[in-house]
């Protein structure tokens, strides 16, 4: 089988090498032309799974009480916030934001009604509440109502009185939750295997349409945000300003995204043609694989667009990664060319080109598989855009191999044979050092790989998942600074909401009482009002959730806190300080003016007064946020302290939803090693003969994956959705150099049985295959530094240093086990003995 794919590859491929790069060449020319739809995506569906069951309810929960998107501007005036002309300029922005095509409506300290400047009662609501614009507005009276209101303080107005927050609510997009609900109920109904054959096409063109859909209202957004960001600028003379909000965020990832893209792409380009440049010396050795990159990335960009697979944040990187991928690869076929060319220089080219595709197909196939089970290992994470992720890399990487052993041979084979000699061969005295190390300093190293395991374990035990989201992002980004002001000064960034229901034996007993209900006149021309007919709405159980409200007000990482128990503040403060009885309760929620009641009942409380909401922000840069812990004791407090049953409580919101993320990290990381380790074992099984053979193989491999998250945890950088993948990525890639080693290996052992012989001619031929890879893996990955995102950040530098730990212990620790196990048989499929001369012919 072996001999007929070679007659096959040399008949097709070496003899007709100008038509297999036209042929290239044309596939690569339509893969440009659907490259044009390539698109990105930051969105918070690309952060989690269709399946899960916390976003069903955060959906279904934004629908129930009306939640929709919005804005938040900080505004600090450079003046005296309550001046004529700070009023002024206030009032300007909020008109010209309001003005805006997307804008709904806007929401500052200007429009909110003042009840207590001076005190109203109930009654007089009906003719119209008073703000900060209607005359004769006593505005110290106000401030004092901003600062101390149960609905205002620590809301609309910072405790020091300086800053003042604006909301932008955005107008729905009717089509889109329509498209998001049907798109969510045949999904819903598909996982159960409810569907019929036209439903899951109408599904899949619903899907489709959908994701058209989203991708135009992010547009929608992100040009609405630069025309806002146009009108802050315009106020900034005045007034420090800064903008949050999820659709801003949405906005900014978006462009941290295409600049990750262009900057890695374009930045990994140019470091690849230089350390090409430096380290051979010659054109050939440079366009050749530049040429395999660029092919390996545009087929990449086009079969992403053709399927409408979007790029997220997580996934910016693969064109750094599989440019860097592709070059290992035709980094090995050169210095293996070279090697073969050194032996056998009279040969043709066509020989040459042919043994070193021969020598290096096998080592390098297995390889790549190494690599794509890595990345296929991300699947089982849980996590959406990981599994994207994992996906893409594994598709780029089998395009990245099939293209290389495609465009390298056949055009060298155009070119005349032609070697180089390095002037100053500095990667030679390096590999020839470790080879030297290893024969007489065999228990030192030893013992110093043995300590950095154990150090290793030890980080490992004190890795964690809880980082903040405000530190995804460096401190001058606009992100960053907008959410720690809002967080110190304006009650917290990110929402929580938690919803208490009836409870079941209660609503089991009054639908059993209107069961035997026989008397059809007897509550006619009477009305004992909601009170007397909801769980939640009267005296004795708002005391119950004022309680609660308090409790969760209490807490250090809580902002601020509203629910049905601030209205009954309010109330209170109306009532002369009197807590209202039902009787008042029911005539208040009768008697308020619709505007008003929609303010401060409907989104805290269901018309039936059976279910209430309390919305809680949480101060995300708040130090030692443990976001599962608090979580725990919030539902354990709520059940033990206060009384009520699991099945009553619902803890939801996109503190819910990220941290759901952040704890599936130790799980995925878990399965993921797991998978790795047992399928590149398995691989190293059926490659060497050999379980002696594949455990020397695997060691230091996972050394490198442990030293790096053992350095994680040493220096208290949790894991997060980037910086999970680099353990399972390090083994995939590292492995890469091990495959190589023992392939070379098994052929020089073959000559003599000289174990530290063979060591040395290793070292010196694939390890400085070894070596060039490393440095270029090693340099690339920290161009990632320049990202925006820190995830990307650790990423890069993480994976950086595991591929350096990978390198010395692979021309280290790999070669000290063999050279002390010895291995007397390593099997491999055959081939011809290292510098072996070639015949002349071809």
């Amino acid at each position: 089988m072996r001999k007929r794919l070679l007659r096959f590859y040399r008949r097709t491929i070496l003899r007709h090498p100008v038509a297999v790069l036209a042929v290239t060449g044309l596939v690569l020319l339509a893969a440009g032309f659907q490259a044009r739809h390539f698109r990105l995506d930051a969105s918070a569906d690309s952060l989690v799974l269709e399946d899960d069951a916390d976003l069903r309810t955060y959906r279904e929960l934004r629908r129930r009480y009306g939640s929709g998107d919005f804005l938040i501007i900080a505004y600090t005036p450079r003046r005296e916030l309550f001046s004529d002309a700070v009023l002024g300029d206030l009032k300007r922005l909020r008109d010209e934001l309001e003005e805006l095509e997307e804008v709904q409506s806007v929401v500052s300290i200007l429009d909110v009604p003042l009840l207590q400047s001076p005190p109203v009662g109930f009654s007089e609501l009906h003719n119209g509440a008073r703000t900060l614009l209607s005359p004769g507005v006593d505005r110290q009276l106000a401030r004092r109502e901003f600062l101390t209101s149960p609905l205002y303080r620590n809301l609309i107005l910072s405790p020091d009185g300086r800053t003042t927050a604006l909301q932008i609510n955005l107008k729905p997009d009717p089509a889109y939750d329509q498209l998001l609900a049907r798109r969510n109920e045949l999904a819903a109904r598909d996982r159960r295997g409810e569907l019929s054959a036209h439903e899951k096409e109408e599904l899949a063109r619903v899907r489709a349409q959908f994701k058209d859909y989203s991708a135009e209202v992010i547009d929608r957004e992100a040009a609405t945000i630069a025309r806002v960001r146009a009108i802050l600028d315009r106020h900034r003379q005045r007034a420090e300003l800064h903008l949050g909000g999820m659709a801003m965020i949405v906005a900014d990832m978006i462009d941290f995204i295409r600049h990750d893209l262009l900057v890695f792409g374009c930045g990994v380009l140019v470091f690849l043609v230089g350390m090409l440049a430096v380290i051979f010396r010659q054109p050939r050795w440079v366009l050749l694989p530049m040429l395999c990159c660029g092919a390996s990335v545009l087929f990449m960009f086009g079969l992403l667009g053709m399927l409408d697979w979007r790029v997220t944040v997580v996934s910016s990187n693969f064109t750094s990664l599989l440019l860097i991928i592709t070059l290992s690869l035709t980094m090995h076929l050169i210095v293996r060319y070279h090697e073969l060319h050194a032996v056998n220089p009279q040969v043709s080219q066509r020989t040459l080109v042919l043994e070193t595709v021969r020598s290096k197909f096998l080592p390098s196939l297995f390889t790549a598989l190494t690599t794509m089970v890595a990345f296929i290992s991300l699947l089982i994470s849980g996590i959406r855009p990981v599994i994207d992720f994992g996906w893409m890399m594994a598709i780029g990487i089998t395009a990245a191999f099939i293209l290389s052993f495609l465009i390298f041979p056949a055009g060298l084979v155009l070119l005349r044979p032609k070697h180089f000699t390095p002037r100053f061969d500095l990667t030679g005295r390096m590999t020839g050092f470790c080879a030297r190390l290893i024969e007489k300093r065999r228990k030192t190293v030893l013992a110093a790989f043995v300590l950095v395991a154990l150090l290793s374990l030890i980080g490992i035990s004190r890795l964690t998942v809880e980082n903040r989201f405000i530190d995804n992002f460096k401190k001058d980004t606009e992100i960053y600074q907008g959410m720690t002001l809002i967080d110190r000064k304006l009650g917290g960034t990110t929402p929580m909401e938690i919803v208490l229901s009836a409870d079941p034996d209660w609503q089991l007993q009054q639908a059993t009482e209107e069961d035997f209900d026989d008397d059809p006149f007897a509550d006619v021309g009477t009305d004992a009002g909601l009170t007397a007919r909801s769980y939640w709405y009267n005296s004795h159980r708002l005391r119950l959730l004022q309680t609660i409200h308090r409790d969760l007000e209490a807490r250090p990482a809580t902002g601020k806190v509203l629910s049905l128990a601030t209205t009954m503040e309010l109330i209170r403060q109306h009532n002369s300080g009197v807590e209202p009885d039902d009787l008042l309760l029911s005539v208040i929620h009768k008697k308020l003016p619709p505007d008003i009641a929609s303010a401060l009942f409907d989104p805290y409380m269901t018309p039936d007064g059976n279910e209430v909401r309390l919305t809680l922000r949480i101060i995300d840069s708040a130090p030692g946020l443990k976001r599962n812990e608090l979580l725990r004791q919030i539902r354990r407090d709520l059940t033990e302290k206060y009384g009520l049953k699991p099945q009553q409580i619902t803890i939801n919101g996109m503190f819910v939803l990220y941290n759901n993320v952040l704890q599936s990290l130790y799980r995925s990381q878990i399965l993921t090693l797991r998978a790795v380790f047992a399928v590149i074992m398995v691989m190293f099984l059926l490659l060497f003969r050999s379980l002696r053979l594949a455990v020397i193989a695997i060691i230091p491999n996972l050394l490198a994956a442990g030293v790096v998250l053992g350095l994680m945890g040493w220096l208290k950088i949790p894991l997060d959705i980037m910086t999970i993948t680099i353990a399972a990525i390090t083994i995939g890639i590292a492995v890469d150099d091990t495959i190589h080693y023992v392939h070379r290996f098994s052929e020089e052992i073959t000559h003599d049985l000289d174990y530290p012989a063979a060591i040395r001619r290793c070292h010196s031929s694939v390890g400085r295959a070894m070596y060039y890879t490393s440095i270029t893996i090693i340099a690339g990955f920290g161009i990632l530094t320049l990202s925006d995102f820190m995830p990307t950040i650790y990423f890069g530098l993480f994976t950086g240093l595991a591929m350096a730990v990978a390198m010395i212990a692979n021309l280290t620790l790999l070669a000290l086990l063999l050279l002390t196990v010895r291995p007397r048989h390593i099997c491999w499929l055959p081939g011809r003995k290292a510098g072996r001369r070639l015949e002349a012919g071809g």
